[in-house]
């Protein structure tokens, strides 16, 4: 069975992405990880170039930031990416820059990419995520979060990346059908000290809005700033929880890195109403009231 990696990156350095720890999680259950690196303003190709493992393979590319439309050239460079992976592939693993495989689900996910193998009704494998929050000690636990995305898909069956490359769908803009596995992807892209979070937000909204919207949305905030207020308020989340586990292996050392400090009383919360009402139910029924799944899971 050949399994293949597949990313993304620009500016990895600028916007403090944990891609080495990303790349690192997946070598693992790989025989190849293709890596699409974007023309950047940084040293993001040399620290992937840097990464010591024969089994990355960089792909050059230029972004089109004309695309700006939710978020659609982050699609098409996960698309870059996908076409490079062989065809004789039996299963492709996809992970974003911030996004990191734990290595106690790596039984779990190496035992259903080969009970799946040869079913051909499955598209993809879902995965459970844990969304990280302001440090790395804290879970977002709003119905607001995604709980689960297709993170293995199968080359070869013309399957792309859809809308702001959030999961994937096939010809002719099917959902996958897709089976659960009982491993969770660790997303740490709202961890960063409060001023490289408005960075990245910044960096981000470029990607959805035009250079005249985010020039005066910045002009909004300087006019009203002061040095605190330059800074991302973390404070003002509507639920959080704490994350009570551990960390994957390769975190240990960005985590005993951090520097700045949050703390958050996890009985306040600021939900809305209809929020309230997802909460309820799914405590009482076990049901996710109004979720967006991107997929049709097999029974």
């Amino acid at each position: 069975m050949k399994v293949v990696g597949f990313t993304f990156v620009r500016n990895a350095v600028r916007n403090d992405y944990p891609v080495l720890e990303s790349l690192r999680s997946l070598l693992p259950l790989c025989d190849e990880v293709v890596v699409a690196v974007g023309r950047s303003d940084d040293d993001t190709l040399a620290l992937i170039q840097g990464l010591d493992s024969p089994k990355i393979r960089v792909v050059e590319t230029e972004w089109d930031d004309t695309l700006r439309e939710g978020g659609r050239v982050l699609a098409l460079e996960t698309d870059k990416a996908l076409a490079a992976v062989p065809a004789d592939a039996d299963w492709a693993i996809y992970l974003q820059a911030d996004e990191v495989l734990h290595e106690a689900d790596y039984p779990a996910i190496r035992a259903g990419l080969a009970r799946w193998a040869a079913d051909e009704a499955v598209d993809g494998l879902l995965l459970e995520y844990a969304h990280f929050y302001a440090t790395y000690d804290y879970l977002g636990d709003s119905p607001d979060w995604y709980r689960r995305e297709v993170r293995v898909v199968r080359p070869g069956r013309g399957i792309y990346s859809y809308r702001d490359a959030q999961g994937f769908r096939k010809p002719p803009n099917q959902k996958l059908r897709v089976r659960l596995l009982a491993a969770t992807v660790y997303h740490y892209g709202s961890v960063k000290q409060p001023a490289a979070m408005r960075h990245k937000l910044e960096t981000f909204g470029r990607l959805w809005h035009s250079d005249e919207h985010m020039t005066a949305l910045r002009a909004a905030h300087t006019a009203a700033a002061t040095a605190a207020a330059a800074e991302f308020d973390y404070a003002r989340i509507d639920s959080l929880q704490p994350f009570t586990g551990q960390h994957p292996a390769v975190m240990a050392a960005r985590v005993a890195r951090q520097n700045w400090h949050y703390a958050h009383d996890p009985r306040r919360n600021r939900l809305s109403f209809k929020n309230r009402v997802r909460v309820a139910v799914r405590r009482l029924t076990g049901y996710y009231l109004w979720e967006y799944r991107n997929y049709e899971l097999l029974g």
